[in-house]
């Protein structure tokens, strides 16, 4: 029987983590504190920001928000992160994506200093993650490698294939498991054989959206799988339910794996927490 990677226990020992390196930051007259910028009402994108808002509190970090009506216009927006960029008091900004049309997302993004880009996904964080340099690294990603590491002690000559190529999880994760001298697979929708090239690895993490992509046949037995996907499925009667990128109830074989919901998502928004700390540490050096 598969051992369940319990995320949502992991991301509460870290956010207590967070909350004793916050209290130490306090006691040195710093207030570690995360700008939340939501344009528009999307009511998914609302959701998210009430919830990193809650965890904000829990663990002791400011949380500052700043809304912009959808119709605000691109430099409107601009200028409201070169203020945050230029105000001591904020250590962490995060834009809740996605962005009203008309806004251009990556020019937004690349707006906000490398310093407090707490999402990791400022193009000097991506340069500074590819070298194995010092870097703010994407909460993700972040979180996928500390739920790894509960269950691997050594990475090095581990055959890992990472399913999706994207600049948020596949290709961010793929660095982080290469610096611990792991020998990495990254596949997209135009690999061949996917089948097979999952059947070598001693890690998956599958990072496709596509729901039960990855079947039990698809997995040797002892690997460690790790389900990034989430997408809400309806069936014939009309139930919503979330489900991964694995078939997990197929996945007896396998040495570990995460849970869909309470594997990787709860560890992504500790991280962003972390990350905020991180920067705030950086802060005064």
């Amino acid at each position: 029987m598969a051992t369940l990677i319990d995320g949502r226990a992991m991301a509460r020992a870290l956010g207590e983590r967070t909350a004793d390196a916050v209290a130490g930051l306090k006691a040195d007259g710093i207030d570690p504190a995360l700008a939340v910028v939501l344009v528009g009402h999307d009511p998914a994108s609302e959701i998210y920001v009430r919830r990193k808002i809650g965890e904000c509190r829990k663990a002791g970090i400011g949380s500052i928000e700043k809304r912009l009506a959808a119709d605000c216009g691109e430099q409107a927006l601009l200028d409201l992160i070169d203020g945050l960029n230029a105000d001591p008091a904020v250590h962490g900004i995060l834009v809740q994506l996605p962005l009203p049309a008309g806004i251009d997302a990556a020019r937004v993004l690349d707006r906000i200093s490398p310093a407090k880009d707490v999402d990791g996904f400022h193009p000097v964080n991506v340069g500074r993650l590819s070298t194995g340099s010092q870097s703010l690294v994407p909460c993700t990603p972040l979180g996928i490698m500390l739920l790894l590491d509960s269950v691997i002690d050594d990475y090095r000559g581990l055959n890992v294939v990472v399913i999706g190529k994207s600049n948020i999880v596949g290709k961010p994760v793929a660095m982080l498991l290469l610096e611990r001298e792991a020998t990495v697979t990254v596949t997209h929708i135009e690999t061949r054989n996917l089948p097979d090239i999952a059947r070598a690895a001693d890690v998956i993490v599958a990072a496709a959206g596509a729901p039960h992509l990855v079947r039990g046949y698809w997995v040797k037995p002892g690997a460690v799988v790790i389900d990034v996907g989430i997408t809400r499925v309806v069936d014939h009667d009309g139930n919503s339910r979330i489900v991964g990128d694995c078939a997990t109830h197929e996945l007896d074989h396998a040495k570990a794996v995460t849970p869909v919901p309470g594997g990787v998502g709860p560890m992504t928004i500790a991280c962003l927490l972390s990350n905020t700390v991180t920067a705030a540490q950086r802060s005064i050096g």
